[in-house]
């Protein structure tokens, strides 16, 4: 059984409970919803009045803008829970929710224009080619293009990050990183979407691109995601790092995703006879020690992830910072529960023989997200080579840290 944290005795429990509870009573119109989902590649226009009812795109925002603030071990198992009934919904919940702590190092008036619209949504993705953002009067003039934008279909705001050039074309030499690099949040509506998310997986995430030319964009509404110097918010949930939440969201509905996965084959398991045999499933021993590996591997993966974020978040709530070794073992063990859940949904797949290749059956579309998640950043095997370096002492990338 996890462990509550020590430094908030019950407040947790209780706050875990309450998003829990939240998703509870959505997860059948979200798994009703799913083929919908599947098919048009969009959120319903019900369910998205649901999901914001719930307030489950606000769980990072600050407080005082009518968020959630909530602890990360929150956010990660109500990601989890939304993802045993969609990926794509988890998906967008998770990536749009921590987009939004850009709004603890806005201007407080630049951020309650943002963020105190309750249905406001924040997307972002990587730049596509070159991108720039040149210095002008009052602001700067932002073109370029960006995809990967999941949750842009019902975004209101967009995120591109990208350099900045000065006046004269130069790009900016300050030696300081977020004077040289920053997100400029723009409406969506200024922005024009391309719609090319024609994908196997996490289809309903609708992680499309945009692009914008010489978009006047205002000095306010620019910053730098990962900068201590701008962080405006005294909460320590603001003292980690974009990857960080990133990373952990994501590996949270990796697990939820395999978990739904082997607990169908559980299910299935106990009446189908595989043609030409002449017992149920169950009753084969290859697959009670399969079923016995995956959960265990899906289990130990999860303590690992949550003990490891829980006993961080108890060290940051007491030093306001998160060290390299800690952003290691965030990288680490979500990383590995992303892995472990591939596999364990793979079991589950190739267990369930046939049945599983029916898009009416719970095996198929789950496989394809499952698989998705994993071919993603935060899923990368190259991360444990950079783990790996840092533990035998070696200068390792922390880009994505």
């Amino acid at each position: 059984m996890h462990r509550e944290s020590l430094a908030e005795p019950g407040e947790l429990r209780a706050e875990t409970e309450t998003y829990l509870g939240r998703v509870r009573e959505l997860a059948p119109c979200i798994a009703a919803a799913a083929p919908e989902i599947e098919r048009t590649r969009r959120v319903p226009q019900d369910l998205l009045d649901a999901l914001h009812a719930a307030a489950l795109y606000r769980m990072l925002i600050p407080r005082r803008y009518a968020g959630g603030e909530v602890h990360p071990l929150v956010f990660m198992r109500t990601v989890q829970a939304l993802a045993r009934a969609d990926a794509s919904i988890a998906w967008n919940i998770g990536q749009n929710a921590v987009c939004a702590i850009v709004a603890a190092y806005l201007e407080p008036e630049v951020a309650q224009a943002i963020f105190g619209d309750p249905r406001a949504v924040l997307a972002w993705g990587p730049a596509q080619g070159p991108v720039r953002a040149v210095v002008c009067e009052g602001g700067y003039r932002v073109t370029g293009r960006w995809s990967f934008a999941s949750g842009m279909r019902q975004a209101t705001w967009l995120g591109p990050q990208c350099p900045v050039f000065e006046a004269d074309g130069n790009p900016r030499r300050s030696g300081e990183e977020h004077r040289r690099k920053r997100v400029f949040l723009v409406p969506a509506s200024a922005a024009r979407a391309e719609d090319v998310w024609d994908v196997i997986g996490l289809r309903g995430t609708a992680s499309d691109a945009f692009e914008v030319e010489d978009l006047f964009v205002p000095e306010a509404y620019s910053v730098h995601r990962e900068s201590p110097v701008e962080n405006r918010e005294p909460g320590w949930l603001y003292c980690f790092s974009i990857h960080n939440l990133f990373s952990c969201g994501f590996a949270s509905i990796a697990l939820g995703v395999a978990q739904a996965m082997l607990d169908a084959f559980i299910e299935l398991a106990a009446h189908k006879v595989p043609r030409g045999m002449h017992n149920t499933a169950r009753e084969n021993a290859v697959v009670q020690g399969g079923v016995a590996r995956a959960r265990a591997k899906l289990e130990s993966a999860e303590a690992y992830l949550l003990d490891s974020v829980e006993e961080i978040c108890d060290a940051v709530r007491a030093t306001r910072e998160v060290t390299l070794a800690q952003r290691m073992r965030i990288r680490l063990c979500s990383t590995h529960a992303i892995h472990a859940a591939r596999e364990a949904g793979e079991f589950a797949y190739e267990a369930a023989g046939a049945t599983a290749v029916f898009a009416a059956n719970p095996f198929e579309r789950r496989f394809r997200d499952l698989h998705t998640i994993a071919q993603q950043l935060q899923g990368r095997a190259a991360h444990f080579e950079t783990v790996g370096q840092h533990l035998l002492g070696l200068d390792a990338d922390t880009t994505f840290l």
